[in-house]
């Protein structure tokens, strides 16, 4: 009995942390929608955009960047040609590892990022903020 009741919490806890995932993954791609964004394109410019922020943002190799934004490979490559053709960021290729390619976030890149960043933290707090406390 003691199993069933430690399983059945496990799974409510599993199925809140889906639930808070997925408000906030909605709340994010509303307000950011206005400006062209989705949540995982704004996850990309965030982390080029803090990785090195005295620099205006660092470039960073694709296959590094897919570990923290937690798509495949091949989605996220579709979601920096995306960003690419819309001017954000720029790839090129890696001189040490030419199977490697680095993106990099262009100024207009970094200005939509600046102007979109108030709102994206408004929209953790507003489906995070009663979570954290």
């Amino acid at each position: 009995m003691a199993v069933e009741t430690a399983g059945a919490r496990l799974e409510e806890r599993w199925r809140g942390i889906l639930s808070a995932h997925a408000r906030t993954m909605c709340e994010i791609d509303r307000v950011l929608h206005p400006h062209g964004l989705g949540a995982s394109d704004f996850e990309v410019l965030d982390i080029l955009a803090t990785d090195a922020p005295e620099e205006g943002g660092a470039q960073c190799r694709v296959q590094n960047l897919a570990g923290r934004i937690h798509l495949s490979q091949s989605a996220l490559s579709r979601l920096i040609a995306r960003l690419e053709k819309d001017g954000l960021v720029e790839r090129s290729v890696c001189v040490e590892d030419r199977r490697g390619v680095w993106v990099a976030l262009t100024a207009k890149g970094r200005d939509l990022h600046a102007r979109v960043l108030p709102l994206q933290r408004a929209a953790l707090e507003r489906t995070l903020g009663d979570a954290a406390r």
